[in-house]
């Protein structure tokens, strides 16, 4: 394959963010789009430039100019479009979480493998330079030996005009049964696969106390065993309404820190520029602080996504997130929901199914 020619399903509010670096990649013609929304595809496809438009996914699927597909429907649908892409002989790309449930994605990796396409989860995270020069720096030995990952997020009052731009619609889904969980499910998914990558150990215990929070929020403190005895993990999430966060994107802040038996590593953003210190930051044994001027715009790392997929395709190799290592951070995800509801240690690897918190769903369907 010399160029991809890529059809996208849905085009909500992430669509913007991952459909730009297809749209910059000389190698990439987005050549369909397809949505239930007529009016608003048609406009889209006008702004973006793309030749073809349909009302759903089937027909997107029925053309045969289109090689792979970029799935941006909304998770609960995720199943049934995965598969139906595959059985149509296109290669796939996932939108984060992979499914409502971990046997749902094992049915969806079956399908691929049946059908021998390419197949990857849309994680932004694995292609945010901060992120990924940390896990250069842990792999090349910069710490010494890894002992702790922490990793921190706050949710607050965000005022950019990326986030007022957004359609209250597309996040109803997202608070009723359609989602087996709220924001830790959908948005903390990104971090829990980011403990399951910037290590190579697998997480093999995880306790955790979650909360109830407005809307679909939900505070929560979780540490977690890895492989390897000496390495430990923690996370934490705050609700914090009153709090004003800067950045040009949603209003939350991230934290990534790395200890090791010779250093440390801070990583100190994702997608809001709440401490406005250098992206990375390493604390070498000699007691230096080293700076990394890497490009931190979260937007960055929708394009290297993006690339990163075009790139696997043209190259033949299986590019980043693997199913695999989605399910890994799916099972992260629904322990930390068992391990505070039965109060115990919970295996994510005994998962099968999903875990939702007990007073979920906040809002009913009508």
């Amino acid at each position: 394959m010399d160029k991809v020619r890529l059809g996208v399903a849905g085009i909500g509010n992430i669509a913007k963010l991952n459909i730009t670096g297809y749209l910059d990649d000389p190698r990439c013609d987005v050549v369909a789009l397809a949505d239930t929304r007529a009016d608003k595809v048609k406009r889209m496809a006008e702004e973006w430039d793309v030749p073809r438009t349909y009302a759903s996914l089937d027909a997107l699927l029925a053309d045969d100019e289109i090689d792979a597909v970029e799935i941006l429907t909304p998770t609960f649908m995720h199943k049934d479009h995965v598969i139906a892409a595959a059985r149509a002989g296109k290669h796939i790309s996932v939108q984060k979480p992979m499914a409502n449930t971990v046997s749902d994605c094992r049915e969806m990796l079956a399908a691929v493998e049946e059908a021998g396409v390419t197949f990857r989860v849309t994680e932004n995270c694995f292609h945010y330079p901060p992120l990924v020069k940390a896990r250069e720096l842990v792999a090349a030995g910069a710490i010494g030996t890894p002992t702790m990952v922490r990793i921190k997020t706050v949710v607050g009052h965000g005022v950019s005009d990326f986030q007022n731009e957004l359609e209250p619609e597309g996040y109803i889904w997202r608070f009723n049964e359609h989602s087996p969980g709220g924001h830790l499910f959908d948005d903390m998914i990104h971090k829990y696969a980011t403990a399951c990558w910037l290590v190579p150990e697998a997480i093999k215990s995880v306790q955790a106390v979650v909360r109830q929070g407005p809307l679909f929020f939900e505070p929560m403190a979780a540490f977690w065993e890895y492989d390897r005895d000496d390495l430990l993990g923690m996370m934490d999430v705050e609700y914090a309404p009153e709090m004003t966060i800067p950045g040009k994107y949603w209003g939350a802040d991230e934290w990534w820190e790395i200890q090791g038996t010779e250093g440390l590593i801070w990583v100190t953003r994702l997608c809001a520029e709440l401490y406005r210190l250098p992206p990375v930051i390493h604390f070498t044994k000699e007691g230096e602080r080293r700076e990394f001027d890497v490009d931190a715009d979260y937007v960055a790392s929708f394009h290297n996504m993006s690339r990163a997929f075009v790139d696997g395709l043209i190259s033949g190799t299986q590019p980043d997130m693997t199913g695999e290592m989605a399910i890994r951070a799916l099972q992260l995800c629904f322990a930390v929901y068992q391990a505070s509801n039965e109060k115990r240690p919970v295996d994510p690897s005994t998962i099968d199914g999903k875990v939702s918190p007990p007073w979920w769903p906040p809002f009913k369907m009508a």
